[in-house]
Parts: structure tokens; C-alpha cells; sequence
């Protein structure tokens, strides 16, 4: 069974279709790539995907542990290389809660660490993670 239906719109826009629950999201060819840069670039889906990954898992271990990442944020900061034309680097930032011990922390940032879009993404793709857990 399919996961996904894409579809080109024109004009360098797509809109993406997830079968099961019908969600759906555009892309847009980026401001630097001859696009508009107004919604989400596939590379910028493609980067994005790892935050929201690390964060998934970690919310999955985070039950298991009996703890609440409610409210985490990441930021997301992707650079681009040219020939070929690739993400080079994906940065990102986590934005944690306080209260949580450090055995869980250690935990935790393992688990985002090892998620599969980490193990998906080509191992060129330089990775820079910072947690910042609160006081």
C-alpha cells in the first residue's frame, strides 16, 4: 500500500497527500532554486523529517519513562551545497522541558539520536544536534 500521493501543481509547487489519514502539505522550489520559497521545500521536508523523527521517538521512550516532553521544540536550520546540488548540513536546536532526571536525559538524547530518519539520511549529511534541557 502506498504511503503518499505527490502531485505537481505548476509553477514549482507540489501538494503531498498522505493516503491513510488525508493530511496534506505543499512544497514550494525554494527562493535560491528559482521558486517562490512560499511553503515548505522538499529538502526543507527532508530536514524538518529528522526533528520530527527524533522528537517522535523521544516522545514514545518519554512514556516509557514515565515523563512529559510537552511543549519541546526544535529548531530546524538545514545548509544547502552545490555540485551536486544537496543538504550538506542539518542543525538542530531542541528547546526541552525541566524536571527530568539526568539518566532520562542521557536516555532520551540516545533515543533521538537513533531514530530512522538519522539512520536514513546519507552519511555526508553532517549532523549537529544541541539539547537544551531547562533548569
Amino acid at each position: 500500500m502506498s504511503t503518499a500521493k505527490v502531485t505537481y501543481l505548476g509553477g514549482l509547487r507540489t501538494e503531498c497527500i498522505h493516503l491513510k489519514s488525508g493530511s496534506t502539505f505543499i512544497t514550494d522550489a525554494p527562493t535560491d532554486n528559482n521558486g517562490k520559497g512560499e511553503a515548505f521545500s522538499p529538502t526543507d521536508t527532508v530536514a524538518t523529517g529528522l526533528a520530527n523523527c527524533m522528537l517522535t521517538m523521544m516522545g514514545i521512550k518519554a512514556r516509557d519513562l514515565e515523563v512529559t516532553l510537552d511543549g519541546t521544540t526544535a529548531l530546524v536550520t538545514k545548509t544547502m551545497a552545490s555540485n551536486p546540488r544537496r543538504i550538506s548540513k542539518i542543525d538542530v536546536v531542541m528547546e526541552l522541558p525541566t524536571g527530568i532526571s539526568e539518566r532520562s536525559r542521557k536516555i532520551l538524547e540516545n533515543t533521538a539520536n537513533t531514530c530512522p530518519v538519522h539512520y536514513s539520511l546519507h552519511p555526508d549529511i553532517e549532523r549537529v544536534v544541541v539539547f537544551n534541557w531547562g533548569t
